[in-house]
């Protein structure tokens, strides 16, 4: 694992949207086509627009998976992580293979059909976050760190769902689903390469955990530590909490 720390938000989401295409860019000149796994949260917003913007992408040989979704959450709602991707990457990408968790289907069958077309090939990139909580996608502590289901049902736990409304998905917790559909944390770190978009304050104190802290399902992003090509852009708010020693050790 790699660690990058920018000085704004703007300057992070330019350079990990410019490593990001590099990695699509590659794959498709390789392998005649990129698979790649998206996240979403105000947090990816700068680096979704950024990568749209890199030239020399040809988004019609990229397929996109779904990192996670609401259960129960109507397509056309305004935190709908579908409706999201759509407005943010999809179309104005022009991408004509995305795959989408249907988070109005039942759940079961939903994980089951979308995880065997993620696992007919490998992920080459894929593009995270980090919650406050720690999450890694919906994963929340203590996550499940044994499953080899691509996808599974979990329950959101509050501060997940605090962070929900604090980003202005939602108006109170109540409104928040407490149930949702993820990629697992095992099939997360099948990819062969992981871009992990982490800017703002509101993260330093997991990003400390996740880089300073044991491997750790009460941490689910300190598992970033056992891929080997992972690379963590932050900005300075996000790495303020960071010992020099550790910023030496991810260089």
């Amino acid at each position: 694992m790699r660690v990058s720390v920018f000085p704004d938000p703007i300057t992070l989401a330019s350079a990990a949207a410019w490593e990001a295409a590099s990695r699509i860019r590659a794959a498709i000149a390789t392998l005649g086509r990129a698979r790649i796994v998206v996240a979403t949260g105000t947090s990816q917003i700068a680096f979704l627009d950024c990568l749209i913007r890199e030239p020399d992408i040809d988004w019609s040989n990229v397929d996109v998976f779904h990192l996670d979704e609401y259960v129960g959450l109507a397509d056309d709602h305004p935190a709908s992580f579908r409706k999201y991707l759509r407005e943010r990457l999809i179309q104005p990408a022009g991408i004509v293979r995305f795959h989408p968790i249907d988070g109005q289907a039942d759940p079961d069958r939903a994980c089951e059909e979308l995880g065997r077309a993620l696992s007919a090939r490998p992920i080459d990139v894929a593009f995270v976050g980090i919650g406050e909580n720690g999450h890694l996608a919906f994963n929340d502590p203590p996550a499940d760190f044994d499953t080899e289901r691509p996808y599974i049902l979990v329950r959101l736990d509050d501060a997940c769902r605090r962070q929900q409304v604090g980003e202005g998905w939602f108006k109170t917790t109540d409104e928040v689903p407490d149930r949702a559909i993820t990629m697992s944390i095992r099939q997360i770190l099948r990819a062969r390469a992981i871009v992990a978009v982490v800017p703002e304050s509101r993260k330093a104190a997991a990003v400390r955990a996740c880089l300073e802290g044991e491997v750790s399902p009460m941490s689910p992003a300190s598992s970033l530590q056992t891929h080997a090509d992972t690379i963590v852009f932050l900005d300075a708010d996000s790495a303020a909490r960071l010992r020099r020693e550790t910023l030496d050790r991810y260089r």
